[in-house]
């Protein structure tokens, strides 16, 4: 999979993953891929939500630890 960009959102609370997910997005075309680490809990149901009402994809999620990964496909 090719990332064309990557986040690291690690160490922030609510809402700020989202918002700086949402700002990295802005920044990439239609079908480029974000890839953002987070450490925010909440971001596991946060993000999800966000991209479905945002019409992005979530392409995968992993939890490694304290450490969230999302790919994101942008819509």
């Amino acid at each position: 999979m090719n990332i064309d960009l990557q986040l690291d959102a690690k160490g922030l609370a609510c809402p700020m993953p989202i918002v700086r997910t949402k700002k990295a997005m802005d920044t990439l075309e239609a079908g480029q891929i974000l890839e953002v680490t987070v450490t925010d809990k909440g971001s596991l149901a946060d993000i999800p939500a966000w991209a479905n009402a945002s019409k992005n994809t979530i392409l995968s999620q992993e939890v490694n630890g304290e450490e969230i990964t999302f790919t994101i496909q942008k819509g």
